[in-house]
């Protein structure tokens, strides 16, 4: 994800009431007009041999339905549903990030992906006052111009392509719940990117990274403990943070990991991860405090709360310069040199989409091309007439 620049860096409610409620209420109408029209003639209609004196006739008031305290009567309004905004005063973002958290289940690095790209959008359409721009009212133009500031400064196509995803899936929220009924972003092609091949390591880079964290204390072992897991398993760093003491079943040699949008699949692991989370989870119980509203996190610093994915990435740092390895190594080098040395090797391409737990196997398939390329190279250096 791209640092870019700082400044940039249905319900649908039920009815009030139903139809059942609706007769009753006419009927209570009838009934209490039917009373006030014979309050008003004491005289008996259709008799006139009948003396028209109150006192001479007793008349008979006829069963007053009185309405349920929970059908409103028909000069009352219908009181406004708890908690409901005009689309006026709606705050629309809050409402999208909900959305993602509540209703697409999206991980928390996703979601703020998203929350920090649309914020950006909504506040280059606010006005010098501060004061916020209605996204409903955001023409086709108006994107296009915001798309040409985010040119001037020179963001990369990949950001910009982010960019565009995330507005995207914002107003195809507004048009399922029905806030707009034109959406701007219609006639907004997404440009073409080149698809990069994925960094990743050589093995034995791997081997030199696993063996950098030297030492038995609980950091070198926790250290150990990650490198060792992100390689083995090939999990995102996501996944490996949300990581609790549970999720290990070293009798099975699986890790229970929970990828996006909250699904869980089980992932294998190798005897040397094994061995080096065994060694950890034995010198966990050095932490002086581990945080009471999260006790069983896996991974922890030295205060007993989880580790983010910002210290992931920290802690591969120090690693990187001890090794003297690319500085384009990140935590998610390990999972592309998982996938890749897994192909080198012969391992089935459904298979490894399992193991990274891809909802598409046109994910996986960037790899492929990884793997072409070595054996195209093994080729070359071998082949007597490449």
């Amino acid at each position: 994800m791209s640092a870019g620049h700082p400044e940039f860096n249905e319900v649908r409610h039920s009815d009030t009431w139903s139809v059942e409620e609706e007769k009753m209420e006419e009927k209570s109408q009838n009934t209490t007009t039917a009373v006030s029209r014979t309050a008003s003639h004491p005289t008996v209609e259709n008799n006139p041999s009948t003396t028209a004196t109150p006192t001479a006739i007793p008349v008979t008031n006829p069963p007053v339905t009185t309405p349920s305290p929970a059908t409103p009567s028909a000069t009352t309004p219908s009181p406004a549903t708890p908690g409901a905004t005009s689309p006026k005063d709606m705050d629309f973002q809050k409402a999208f990030v909900d959305y993602l958290r509540y209703e697409r289940n999206m991980s928390p690095e996703t979601i703020r992906a998203y929350e920090k790209d649309l914020h950006q959008f909504l506040r280059f359409f606010s006005t010098g006052d501060g004061s916020k721009v209605n996204p409903v009212e955001i023409t086709a133009l108006q994107v296009r111009e915001f798309l040409a500031q985010l040119n001037e400064k020179n963001y990369q196509k990949t950001t910009v392509v982010r960019k565009l995803a995330t507005i995207r899936s914002f107003y195809k929220f507004l048009m399922r719940k029905g806030h707009v009924t034109i959406n701007p972003m219609a006639d907004i092609e997404t440009p073409k990117v080149e698809k990069r091949l994925p960094h990743f390591l050589s093995t034995d880079e791997v081997e030199k990274l696993l063996n950098a964290p030297q030492g038995t204390t609980f950091q070198a072992s926790r250290d150990r403990a990650i490198l060792e897991t992100l390689y083995s398993t090939g999990l995102r760093v996501s996944e490996l943070t949300a990581l609790n003491v549970p999720d290990l079943d070293f009798t099975a040699e699986v890790i229970k990991a929970r990828g996006k949008g909250r699904r869980e699949r089980m992932v294998p692991v190798g005897s040397f991860a094994l061995q080096a989370i065994k060694r950890y989870v034995d010198v966990r119980a050095q932490v002086p405090r581990i945080n009471d509203q999260d006790p069983e996190a896996l991974f922890l610093n030295r205060f007993g709360d989880r580790l983010s994915s910002r210290s992931i990435r920290k802690i591969l740092d120090k690693y990187i310069k001890i090794t003297g390895l690319s500085e384009k190594t990140s935590p998610h080098t390990l999972r592309h040199s998982f996938a890749t040395h897994l192909l080198n090797r012969g391992a089935n391409l459904r298979m490894v989409q399992e193991l990274l737990g891809h909802k598409h196997l046109s994910t996986t398939q960037i790899y492929t091309h990884v793997t072409t390329q070595n054996i195209k190279q093994a080729y070359e250096e071998s082949h007597p007439r490449p």
